[in-house]
């Protein structure tokens, strides 16, 4: 992180709260020394940053001299501050870590009322060793979906039965309390849905597809899904997230 990216994240850290925060939290935070942030916090006092100080206390900005607030209605941040929240806890580290960096920066410019209700949001989604398995999983799927990079997957179907299959990962979808990625699947010449609690392992091949009008996301939306939610009689005996 450069000197200039840095005193940024100072400031949007500084905002985001209303009582002041010591030297140790924010080169915990920032994974720099102490006096790194001493430097840091002269710099921005000499460029007119309004930074108070106090010796075993901490820094704050100046009451009065925050960015201005954001225009989000108490439930509106509850509901984007879970929703950060939900992505920290079930999806890859990377774009968890994104989540972080945007909490933080939307609390630097919201309102205080707003913040104190935040304060008691009572929704908690702790990242277990569980899910932290999970969320590297996502990782590896995400990356095969964006980069069109063709995935080998150990999988367990519901029976149990395990196989080898290599899919052209098309999307990750979330069916309620499920995670899936749909891909087609070169064994089965046809798309599916793979649930992915049931991969026990995930490979990137050195193997690259391309998508086109009968085989991605949207056609499958277009015709797959859409023939499913039309008709009785297949929902019967067959389930979204198939094998």
């Amino acid at each position: 992180m450069s000197k200039s990216q840095r005193l940024f994240e100072l400031v949007t850290l500084l905002s985001g709260r209303r009582t002041a925060v010591t030297a140790k939290t924010l080169s915990e935070v920032l994974e720099v020394s102490e006096r790194t942030i001493y430097r840091d916090m002269d710099a921005l006092v000499a460029s007119g940053v309004a930074v108070e100080g106090e010796a075993g206390v901490g820094y704050r900005l100046r009451p009065g001299s925050h960015l201005p607030p954001l225009m989000f209605s108490a439930s509106e941040a509850t509901a984007m501050m879970l929703g950060l929240a939900m992505v920290r806890a079930v999806v890859d580290p990377d774009l968890g870590g994104a989540a972080t960096m945007a909490e933080r920066r939307i609390k630097a410019v919201l309102p205080d009322e707003v913040k104190r209700v935040l304060e008691a949001l009572p929704y908690h989604l702790p990242v277990t060793r569980r899910s932290q398995a999970a969320a590297d999983l996502h990782g590896v799927v995400r990356r095969a979906v964006t980069e069109f990079i063709k995935l080998e997957i150990e999988y367990g179907d519901v029976n149990g039965v395990a196989s080898t299959r290599v899919i052209y990962p098309l999307g990750i979808i979330g069916w309620g309390d499920r995670w899936t990625v749909l891909g087609w699947c070169e064994l089965r010449d046809a798309y599916r849905n793979f649930r992915l609690d049931r991969i026990a392992d995930a490979r990137l091949t050195d193997d690259h597809f391309e998508t086109g009008p009968e085989m991605s996301y949207a056609h499958y939306m277009e015709t797959e899904l859409a023939r499913y939610e039309s008709d009785e009689n297949l929902r019967r005996f067959v389930t979204k997230p198939q094998l």
